[in-house]
């Protein structure tokens, strides 16, 4: 369960708007605020543990066939950092396809409004879920989180994103 709370961290470092705002509008390049460097902290919350404090520092570059590739260093309380890997791509408008070292299979990213939807599956049976939900100026966005394990709800996280450079 310990590996899941950096796994919940990282995905609040996805696909936030550069420009949003209130308005839900489509934007040409979702991928431009993941360009150089992002910082997220959050909080997580596992069922029967004491919340969890993340933090994760990523670096993310745009690939020349208009992928997004993005390394980030996690840095959690009580674990050891570690490094996670991310492959994301647009497949259609407002959808996207990628791959997260730590989730099994792929993970599907939908643009619903003027937020982002990730689902993915880990090892152990969870599934999981976030919100992404960029802020007015596109230097911020907020990420909630919920994990589920048959059906049941067994983690939360709630964080924010921030663009750094």
């Amino acid at each position: 369960m310990k590996r899941l709370s950096w796994a919940v961290a990282a995905l609040a470092t996805f696909l936030l708007l550069p420009n949003a705002g209130i308005a839900a509008k489509p934007t040409t390049d979702p991928f431009s605020f993941f360009e150089g460097v992002t910082d997220t902290v959050g909080t997580l919350k596992v069922l029967m543990h004491s919340p969890v404090h993340t933090h994760c520092v990523s670096r993310g570059e745009l690939r020349p066939d208009g992928s997004l590739s993005m390394v980030q260093r996690v840095e959690d309380q009580g674990a050891q950092p570690y490094l996670r890997q991310w492959l994301v791509r647009r497949i259609a408008p407002g959808h996207f396809v990628g791959t997260m070292s730590q989730a099994i299979g792929p993970v599907a990213i939908d643009q619903i409004d003027n937020r982002y939807r990730f689902r993915f599956r880990m090892n152990g049976g969870l599934s999981v879920e976030e919100w992404l939900t960029p802020l007015p100026g596109g230097r911020a966005a907020t990420s909630t989180i919920s994990v589920h394990k048959f059906g049941i709800p067994v983690a939360s996280s709630d964080g924010i994103v921030r663009k750094i450079s």
